[in-house]
Order: structure tokens, then sequence, then C-alpha cells
């Protein structure tokens, strides 16, 4: 079922807009008319993720996805003097804005811009209200006559906001009223890069994980925050999935993964993605104001048989160190985000927070973890002994007394 809303925008400008139900709920559609003519088609999925200060001086996230509350206030068509715009107002918490200018033979993904406003009830106890306003530049070309055509995941960041989208087709200044059938196909979805090697092998019970043929290729991942490095990751990774008693290592390839991220003073992410995976998120914060640790862990990937396997945990504790400083682990680790996904990192070496100069801090090394584990069974089996001794000693001296009597 699709419901139908319509509004008139402008002089002799129709504007009908499809959001689609059941099958795809957080699905938008768009088609604009200019006296009855489709002068811009589009129909995409989005969700923004916003990290936001509250009164008490820590941080929350708010993810915006849900369209049944849109509306479309401002969206045009445009010419050659103006631009084409598609605008998507979610209530009074967000405003979503896409500008197009057309540059013959081609029309330019001008600037993607949006506001959201803490004073809305989406950002409980957010400190201080108002509204916020973010921008980015895409500068994407595609031929005119051409529909631009993405299912890949698309991520893109700017401070404090994480915006995703994927499932896309996009027809600005639609010529003769009619939507190409010709695809201008993003890079994602046409990449050539060979799929990531998996080992297969059966084994006796879903948690039971196959020993790997070969350690991972070590991955440098870093993120920025207007220019500046905030984020630091160094690391093999090896991602483990159980699913039906089969168990799936695959062993991430840097050179053919991309990354990106955000920061903000108590929440850091990284994201992974590439042919298979449509993204793998490591989330960190920062706990007690004076130590980081790995908070959440979210993946969704293409497994073999096309199907899309997805899991999320957010509430590790992993890779803890104190702020100021990075977290480093030579030997392999492994991090258990569920009964059917477990991570395996190699050299790994991480800083979310306070990175100075593009360089990793001082680090707490993973096997001060180890010593501190061993320094209380070290002064268990001493206690032990000692009593053992005493003991020993009591009964030695209760036998010689018991020999004293008889012989009197």
């Amino acid at each position: 079922m699709r419901f139908h809303l319509s509004a008139v925008v402008g002089s002799g400008l129709a504007l009908l807009f499809l959001v689609l139900g059941a099958v795809q709920p957080y699905a938008l559609e768009l088609n604009l008319t200019d006296s009855e003519v489709t002068c811009l088609y589009a129909k995409w999925q989005m969700n923004f993720t916003i990290s936001y200060e509250t009164t008490n001086k820590t941080y929350k996230t708010v993810t915006i996805s849900e369209p049944h509350n849109v509306t479309y206030k401002g969206s045009r068509c445009g010419n050659e003097k103006n631009v084409a715009k598609i605008m998507v107002h979610y209530g009074s918490a967000l405003s979503w804005t896409v500008n197009f200018t057309k540059e013959a033979p081609d029309y330019l993904v001008d600037s993607i811009s949006l506001s959201y406003n803490t004073s809305d009830s989406q950002f409980p106890d957010a400190a201080p209200k108002g509204i916020i306003y973010v921008s980015d530049s895409p500068g994407l070309k595609i031929p005119l006559n051409d529909i631009f055509r993405c299912n890949s995941l698309l991520t893109v960041t700017v401070p404090s906001v994480v915006q995703q989208y994927w499932d896309i087709l996009l027809q600005a200044y639609v010529q003769n009223g009619t939507v190409s059938k010709n695809e201008f196909v993003c890079y994602e979805d046409k990449t050539t890069t060979p799929p990531v090697p998996i080992i297969h092998t059966t084994v006796p019970s879903p948690t039971t994980t196959p020993t790997p043929k070969e350690k991972p290729e070590v991955g440098i991942y870093s993120v920025k925050n207007d220019g500046v490095t905030c984020l630091l990751v160094t690391m093999g990774l090896q991602l483990n999935i159980t699913q039906e008693k089969v168990s799936s290592v695959i062993n991430i390839n840097p050179n053919s993964t991309g990354f990106t991220g955000s920061c903000t003073p108590q929440i850091a992410q990284l994201r992974l993605n590439n042919s298979r995976i449509k993204y793998l998120d490591f989330v960190f914060a920062v706990k007690n104001e004076n130590r980081f640790y790995l908070k959440e862990v979210n993946v969704s990937m293409y497994l073999v048989n096309g199907s899309v396997f997805s899991v999320a945990n957010n509430n590790l504790s992993s890779w803890d160190a104190p702020l100021g400083s990075s977290y480093m682990c030579k030997k392999e680790q492994v991090v258990s985000v569920s009964g059917t996904f477990q991570i395996n990192t190699f050299d790994l070496r991480v800083q979310p927070f306070n990175v100075t100069e593009g360089k990793y801090s001082t680090a707490q090394d993973c096997s001060a973890d180890d010593d501190n584990f061993l320094v209380p069974i070290a002064v268990g089996a001493a206690l032990a002994g000692l009593l053992i001794l005493v003991l020993l000693a009591y009964f030695i001296g209760l036998k010689r007394h018991h020999t004293g009597y008889e012989q009197f």
C-alpha cells in the first residue's frame, strides 16, 4: 500500500510525494512536476545519527529516520537560472536540503545541508537549546538525461552528525518529462574489488571458532574533525561469523576497505566498509571523565548466499585506557559481540580521544591487564602456602606435645 501526499508549490508547480508503506517503511519517493510534466524524480532511503550534549555535561545520540511526519515545503525543479532543490522536514526536529546546479552536459549535487533543533522533544535534556546547522559539498557530477543509482550505503560525516543514504534513484532536470532509463551508477555499486577471502569450516557447535590460516594485514585508520585528526586506529582485523554450525572467517584487507567516522568530546566512531561489508562501526565512549573504552560494535554485511547478516551490541567494555593515552595490544584479542559474531584483532593500537598532532600518545599495554590479573592469583597462592606452613607447624607441635605425655 502506498500513501499519496500532494500539495501545490508556487505558480503551476504540482508537488507529488509518495511515502512507501509496508514493503519499505523507511523509503521516500518524490516526483516533482511542472505543468503536470515530471521535472525531478528521486527515490531513496536515509537516516541521521546525531550526538548532542546534555544538561549534566554527558553526551547522548539520537537517530532520526521515520518518514511518517515529513513535509517537503521548499522543494523545486529549478532551471538554468535557479537551482533545483529537495527539502525534507522531520517536524520541528530536523530539516534536510540538497541543492542541484545545472552545468551542461552535467548537473551537480552541489551541497547537502541540514539543521536540527535541540529544543525539540527528539533531544531530551539537551543543553544548550537551539538550532544547529551543518553542511557538506559532495561535488558529484551526473550527466544530464541520466538517472543516478546507488544501492550501496553512503555515509556523510559532519561535526556531531552521521548521515546515511542508500537505495538511491535520482534525476534532477528531467528532460521532456520522461525519467531516463540510462543509469549513472555510483562507484560503490560498480566496484570491481575482489571479494574478501572466506574460509569455511564445519564445526561441532555454534560457539566453536575455526583456526584461521593466516593473520590479517594490519590497517591504519584515522578520522578528522575540521581537518584535525581526532581518532587513530591501527589493527589487523578478522571477523568470525557462525551460523547453523558453519563458521566463516573473514580477514579484512585494508587496501580495499574504506573508512570514515566522527568525533565529539564524549563519543567517537570509526566506520569501515567494502564490497562485502555495508558498515562495521566501532563506537568509543568516555567513562568517569578520565577513561575511554570500546562501548559499541555494529555490523551489517553480505554473506556468500546473498543474505544480509546484522548484529549490534552497545554494552561492551573492551580496550579500556586513561584519557590522553592510547590502548595497545600486540597479541591477538577477541571481542565477543554476540553468540554468532566475534572480532579478532592483531597488533592493535587505538586512541579515540585527545589526539595531539596526529600522533599516538603513550600507550597502555594489554599485558598490564594480564599483570593485574596475575597479582591477586600470586597473592592468594602465597597466602595459601603460608596457611599450609602454619597448619604443618601446628600439627608437628601437637604431635610432640602428645609424645611428651606418653613418656611421662
